[in-house]
């Protein structure tokens, strides 16, 4: 986005921790204390890693994952957290550096079985089938229990034309997590292209209750209920799936246009009209309420015509959507320390 965020911080204060709970919150507490307390245990620091990788404050985990490291060069654990955190970070290539170091260091142990499903997911996404092969099947060996990689063994077997070997994994993946909508419209989607619409429409059904908007899922659906001849239960399935793809057109749309609207807010407020800025960031904001951004820009020029109550709201919902990013952290801990204490809302006590 071209758009400028306006952030009103003093980079010089403790990070507000705005956590999902106050479960995670308690936790990412004692973490932090005891890292303090003893600044040269790996276990320490990778602990305090996991504590706020749970809050998907990302960067600060990968720091205290990197510090373990740094500690203890033969952590295999703080690896394999830190290739994780990289995927989250959208880092592949370090995380297949520390992923593989991680496979090196946990040795046939069910830790290394989940460094291996990780690993997997960077060959499938370069299309290297053979090796995410090899790293599934390591998975699923040391972790016969991960169910989410017998599924993703199940799609890279079909990916190598193993028909029968994809369908036995999808069934084993559903038998370990039957609550899984992805398990489960992978196992209904192949007994549906081996004809078999009966067995195929009650997997997809368990799919479509666990996420009745997800559109491969509506159509394969479907198709089973049409093969099955029950044309009206079909019938309804496609008018939804009808109305999922308007929806999604329509927010597509809203987003194209909040994006144009928060651009112009942006240019307003350099030239000195925040009036009308903070017009143009409102209606965006209400067009694409999940761009955290945009919110953000929405935000701050709340409080900066003296707002202060709904700008905190929208800040404050702004880093309950994205509660690992650091700059809307402290922005909201600068913003809370400059209002009038009668404006401030009652969730900051």
């Amino acid at each position: 986005m071209r758009g400028r965020y306006w952030l009103a911080i003093v980079l010089c204060c403790a990070p507000l921790y705005a956590s999902q709970n106050e479960e995670q919150n308690r936790a990412l507490a004692e973490a932090e204390q005891v890292a303090q307390q003893h600044p040269q245990s790996a276990e320490a620091q990778n602990a305090l890693g996991e504590a706020l990788d749970e809050v998907r404050r990302f960067d600060a985990a990968r720091e205290s994952f990197e510090r373990a490291i740094q500690l203890k060069a033969s952590y295999g654990q703080a690896y394999l957290n830190l290739g994780l955190v990289s995927l989250q970070l959208n880092a592949p290539d370090k995380a297949a550096l520390n992923l593989d170091q991680a496979i090196t260091l946990l040795g046939s142990t069910p830790e290394a079985g989940y460094a291996w499903y990780l690993r997997a997911k960077i060959y499938t996404t370069r299309e290297n089938y053979d090796d995410a092969l090899h790293a599934l099947d390591k998975a699923v060996a040391l972790r016969p229990d991960l169910a989410e990689a017998w599924s993703d063994l199940g799609e890279t077997r079909k990916a190598k034309l193993d028909d029968r070997g994809a369908l036995a994994a999808f069934k084993k993946a559903v038998a370990l997590e039957p609550n899984d909508p992805v398990a489960q419209y992978r196992l209904g989607a192949e007994y549906l292209r081996e004809d078999n619409a009966a067995l195929a429409a009650g997997h997809l059904q368990i799919a479509y209750k666990r996420n009745p908007q997800d559109q491969s899922v509506l159509n394969a659906l479907q198709s089973a209920l049409r093969k099955q001849g029950k044309t009206a239960q079909a019938d309804q399935i496609r008018a939804q799936l009808a109305k999922v793809l308007r929806d999604r057109d329509q927010a597509m749309q809203n987003a194209v246009t909040a994006v144009r609207l928060n651009d112009e807010g942006a240019s307003l407020e350099k030239k000195g009209n925040l009036p009308a800025a903070l017009e143009k960031y409102r209606q965006a904001s209400q067009l694409y309420p999940d761009h955290v951004g945009i919110r953000v820009n929405y935000a701050i020029a709340l409080l900066r015509l003296g707002h202060w109550t709904d700008g905190l709201n929208e800040l404050h919902e702004a880093l309950r959507r994205d509660p690992g990013n650091a700059k809307i952290r402290l922005a909201l801990k600068d913003a809370l320390s400059q209002a009038p204490p009668a404006l401030i809302p009652k969730w900051s006590d």
